[in-house]
């Protein structure tokens, strides 16, 4: 897998966001859902992660 710099820097932006969505889910409440999207930029499959109330 050949990994580009805007594929790295939206890696390390999905990372991130991985470690704060637990804090705003259990304040929140709500249903967590994961989606897999194929996105374009990158190339491959992705995780989206949508939380439901």
């Amino acid at each position: 897998m050949k990994l580009t710099r805007r594929g790295f820097i939206a890696s390390a932006m999905a990372a991130g966001a991985v470690r704060s969505v637990p804090h705003i889910a259990s304040k929140a409440g709500g249903r967590r859902i994961l989606t897999l999207v194929y996105d374009k930029s990158l190339g491959m499959m992705r995780a989206v992660e949508r939380i439901v109330p």
